[in-house]
C-alpha cells in the first residue's frame, strides 16, 4: 500500500485514506455500488464485442461484395491493369431482398394474425340468445301483429311469412351491432353459453370476435407508428448480413395533431399526447448479445450500443426514470465516442480521421442483474425477492455514469429486441446472408472478368518486334498511318514484325458464366427470376417458366417460415402483451388468444381456405343440405378469408330477413309478369282464326312431314302404305 492508498478493480472504486480512517478503510456505499454496477455492464459489453470478431469479419466481406468495393487488404499484381469488380452480389441481395418484401408486404395486410385457441379459456367459444326473452321492438311504423297461439320465443318481430314474425309494412331495423346489443340489453334477454340449438335464435362467436378486434388494433398500432418501414430496414440487412434486428413495441408517447374551433371562431391548435407501442430497427453494428447464447430465449443480457450528439443526450432527460444529474455530469465530462475498426471500413473512402468528435457512446442494457445491487442503485424491488436473487434491470450506461436504471417494466419479463435469421446457423446466433453464401463465386467471376479484359487489352492490338541493327539509328518508334522506317541494311520486310497475342477471352468468360450458374445455387436464387435475358429451354412457355418459378420458390418459403419464427409470432405476441397491459382504449381485447405468423404457408394455407369455402358454398345449394347449414357464418368466413370486413359488406340476420323478402317480392313480380307474356305469346302463336289451336301437319308413315331428313318408322301390316 503507497502513500496515496488508492485502488482502482475493475468493476469497484474503493479508496483508502490513512489521514481520515488511520489505518482503517473508508467505502462510500452507493458511489461504490453505483460504479460496481456500471462496471459490469461495461465488462459485459466488452465480452459481447470480443465475442463476435469473426461475424464482423463476414459481415465486412459480405459488405464490400455488395458494394463492389475490393477489400484493403488485396493486392494486386504490377502486370494486373483492370480493377473491374462485377457486382453480382448486389443483384442476389436485392433480388432476395424484393421477393422476402413482395411475400411479406404484398397482401398489402402486416402479416401478423390473432385467432382464438381450439378450447379458449375464460370466454365462451359460442354464445347463443336463450328462448322466452321478450320481444324487441324495431324501428317501424305502428304495427299490430296477427293473433298468435303461442308466445313468439324469438325476441325480432322479423322473418318469412308464417313464422309467427311478420315483418310490419316499412318496418326497419337501424342496422347496426349497438343497437341491436341495445335491444337485446331492453328486452332482458340473455345469451348461454355453446351453439344454439334452435337455427332461428341468435348465435355469437365472443372468442372470435375478440381475436379479430386484437388483430385490427395491433394492424393499426403497427401502420400509425411506421412499423412497416422499420421492418423493411431489417429485411435488407437480413438478405445481406445474414441477420435482421426489430426492437419493441416500447412504450412512445406520439403527438396528435388537431385543431379546436374556439368561441371566437378561429382554430386554435391543440395537440394531444397518446401512449402508442412503437417498434425500430436497430443495426446489426449495434447489437452485441450473450456470446453464449444462439437465439433471443437463450440470452441472458443485450446490449445495444447507441451514438448520441449532445441534443441527443440532453433528450433523455425528458424521458422517464433518466438520472438528469448523471446526464449533466455526462455532459460536463465531454465526448467519449470512439469510432470501431469496422466503422472505418464501411466509409465508402476509407477515411481514418476520427469523425466522432463531440458524439457520446451510451449503452442500453437489457438483461439480468443481482438484486443486491438493484436495490442499492434504487431500484424498488419486492420484499419476498432474495439479495442473492437476479432480476431483469433496464440501464443506461455512458461516460462511467448509471443515467437510469429501472426493472423491466414488461410483463412478463422480456427482451424487447427480435433477431431474425436468413438461413440459421444452429451453433451460432447471427445468421447466414446471400452475400456470405456466393462469397466464393464472386471472387472467381471478379478473377475471371480482370482476366478476360487484359487479355483483349493485349489480343486487340499488334506488338511489335523490331530488329534495330537493320533500321537507321535515332529513329522514333512511335507507330501511326503513314509511318517510315528507314533501313540501312538486310532484306526488305525482316526489320519489324508485327506479334498477335492468342485471344483467350472466351474461355474465360465461359469459367465467369459457369461460376454465375454456381452463385444461383448457391443463393437458391435462379437469374431468371430478377430479370435475366436470354434464358432458353423451359423459359420459352409460360407453363415452363411457372414451373422453374415454383421450385425456386421453395429457398423462399424456408427464409419466410425462419422470419415467422423469429420475428412475426413473437412480435405479435410481444404487441398482443404490450396491449393487454398498457391499452387504454375502449375496444374489447380481453380473451384466449394465440398470435400466429402469415408469411407464405399461412398465405397459402388463405389461399386454399377460400377455395374450400367456396366449393363448400356450392355445394350447400343443395336441397338436401342447406338445412344442416350456417350459410351465413359460411359467407362471413369467405369474405375474411379474401382480406374483406365482413362486418362492413355483409348485412346482420336483420338486414338480410329484409333483403331477402325484398329480392323475393322482385322475383314474384318478375315471374308473374313473365307468365302472362308467355301466355299470350302461346295463345297467339297457337290461335286460329277463332282461337281454335292449329292442326298439325300431316307427317306421314315416315314421320318426316314428307321432307328427306332421316329413315323415319318403317310401316307395318295393316298400316296405310303398307306394300306386303
Amino acid at each position: 500500500m503507497n502513500e496515496e492508498k488508492e485502488m482502482y478493480e475493475t468493476a469497484d472504486e474503493i479508496y483508502f485514506s490513512d489521514e481520515e480512517t488511520a489505518g482503517g478503510l473508508e467505502l462510500e456505499l452507493e458511489e461504490d455500488v453505483r460504479n460496481r454496477f456500471v462496471g459490469l455492464v461495461e465488462d459485459r459489453y466488452a465480452s459481447a464485442e470480443q465475442a463476435r470478431d469473426f461475424d464482423e469479419k463476414r459481415w465486412l466481406t459480405a459488405y464490400h461484395n455488395f458494394r463492389g468495393i475490393y477489400n484493403k487488404n488485396v493486392r494486386f499484381r504490377e502486370s494486373e491493369k483492370s480493377k473491374v469488380f462485377v457486382k453480382v452480389t448486389k443483384t442476389k441481395v436485392l433480388a432476395a431482398f424484393g421477393q422476402l418484401v413482395d411475400v411479406i408486404f404484398g397482401t398489402g395486410q402486416f402479416p401478423i394474425g390473432v385467432r382464438e385457441t381450439r378450447l379458449p379459456e375464460g370466454i365462451a367459444k359460442y354464445t347463443h340468445l336463450e328462448a322466452g326473452g321478450t320481444g324487441i321492438e324495431t324501428s317501424a311504423p305502428a304495427y299490430s301483429e296477427p293473433e298468435q297461439e303461442e308466445e313468439v320465443s324469438n325476441p325480432y318481430d322479423i322473418g318469412y311469412e308464417g313464422d309467427g314474425r311478420v315483418l310490419g309494412p316499412g318496418a326497419t331495423l337501424t342496422g347496426t351491432k349497438d343497437v341491436l346489443a341495445e335491444a337485446i340489453e331492453e328486452a332482458n334477454a340473455t345469451f348461454a353459453e355453446g351453439a344454439s340449438p334452435d337455427p332461428q335464435a341468435l348465435e355469437l362467436s365472443p372468442a372470435k370476435e375478440m381475436a379479430r378486434n386484437m388483430q385490427t388494433l395491433i394492424h393499426d398500432q403497427i401502420e400509425e407508428s411506421g412499423g412497416s418501414s422499420e421492418l423493411r430496414n431489417a429485411l435488407l440487412e437480413a438478405a445481406l448480413f445474414g441477420t435482421g434486428i426489430v426492437k419493441g413495441p416500447f412504450n412512445y408517447n406520439k403527438t396528435l395533431s388537431r385543431w379546436i374551433v374556439g368561441e371566437d371562431g378561429e382554430r386554435n391548435y391543440d395537440p394531444l399526447e397518446v401512449r402508442v407501442p412503437r417498434i425500430e430497427f436497430v443495426s446489426i453494428w449495434d447489437f452485441f448479445p450473450d456470446p453464449s447464447a444462439t437465439s433471443i430465449e437463450d440470452c441472458e443480457y443485450i446490449v445495444h450500443r447507441h451514438k448520441m450528439n449532445k441534443s441527443q443526450l440532453r433528450a433523455l432527460t425528458r424521458m422517464p426514470f433518466f438520472n438528469k444529474d448523471a446526464i449533466r455530469g455526462c455532459l460536463q465530462m465531454g465526448p467519449n465516442y470512439t469510432e470501431k475498426d469496422y466503422e472505418h471500413e464501411l466509409k465508402d473512402d476509407q477515411r481514418t480521421e476520427d469523425y466522432g468528435t463531440g458524439q457520446f457512446e451510451v449503452l442500453e442494457y437489457w438483461g439480468i442483474m443481482d438484486a443486491e445491487y438493484a436495490r442499492e442503485v434504487g431500484m424498488e424491488l419486492p420484499d419476498e425477492v432474495d439479495d442473492l436473487d437476479e432480476v431483469q434491470v433496464n440501464a443506461w450506461v455512458s461516460n462511467g455514469k448509471l443515467l437510469r436504471g429501472v426493472v423491466n417494466p414488461f410483463t412478463p419479463y422480456r427482451l424487447p429486441y427480435n433477431a431474425f435469421p436468413y438461413e440459421r446457423n444452429p451453433y451460432s446466433f447471427f445468421g447466414i446472408g446471400v452475400a456470405e453464401n456466393m462469397d466464393d463465386s464472386q471472387q472467381i467471376m471478379n478473377g475471371h472478368a480482370r482476366m478476360a479484359i487484359d487479355n483483349l487489352a493485349l489480343a486487340g492490338s499488334l506488338v511489335f518486334d523490331v530488329d534495330e541493327s537493320a533500321l537507321v539509328g535515332g529513329q522514333s518508334m512511335d507507330i501511326y498511318p503513314g509511318k517510315v522506317f528507314r533501313r540501312q541494311a538486310g532484306m526488305p520486310g525482316q526489320a519489324i514484325h508485327g506479334v498477335k497475342f492468342p485471344n483467350t477471352s472466351q474461355e474465360n468468360m465461359m469459367m465467369f458464366d459457369k461460376f454465375r450458374q454456381l452463385a444461383d445455387e448457391q443463393t437458391g436464387i435462379p437469374s431468371y427470376s430478377h430479370g435475366q435475358t436470354g434464358v432458353q429451354s423451359m423459359t420459352r412457355t409460360a407453363s415452363g417458366m411457372s414451373m422453374l418459378l415454383g421450385a425456386a420458390s421453395l429457398n423462399i418459403k424456408t427464409v419466410i417460415k425462419n422470419i415467422d419464427d423469429f420475428l412475426l409470432k413473437p412480435l405479435g405476441e410481444a404487441y398482443y402483451q404490450w396491449n393487454m397491459q398498457f391499452f387504454e382504449g375502449e375496444l374489447d381485447i380481453q380473451g384466449d388468444l394465440e398470435v400466429r405468423a402469415m408469411g407464405t404457408n399461412s398465405l397459402m394455407q388463405k389461399e386454399v381456405r377460400s377455395q374450400r369455402l367456396t366449393m363448400f358454398l356450392q355445394t350447400a345449394q343443395n336441397p338436401a343440405i342447406a338445412p344442416f347449414v350456417k350459410i351465413s357464418k359460411i359467407v362471413s368466413e369467405l369474405a375474411y378469408s379474401l382480406d374483406l370486413d365482413p362486418d362492413e359488406i355483409l348485412n346482420d340476420p336483420e338486414e338480410a330477413a329484409i333483403m331477402a323478402q325484398i329480392i323475393g317480392a322482385q322475383n314474384v313480380g318478375q315471374g308473374d309478369g313473365g307468365a302472362v307474356g308467355a301466355v299470350g305469346q302461346q295463345s297467339g302463336a297457337m290461335g286460329g282464326p277463332e282461337g281454335a289451336p292449329q292442326q298439325p301437319p300431316e307427317l306421314g308413315a315416315t314421320g318426316t312431314g314428307g321432307g328427306n331428313i332421316g329413315t323415319g318408322s318403317v310401316p307395318q301390316a295393316g298400316e296405310s302404305e303398307f306394300t306386303g
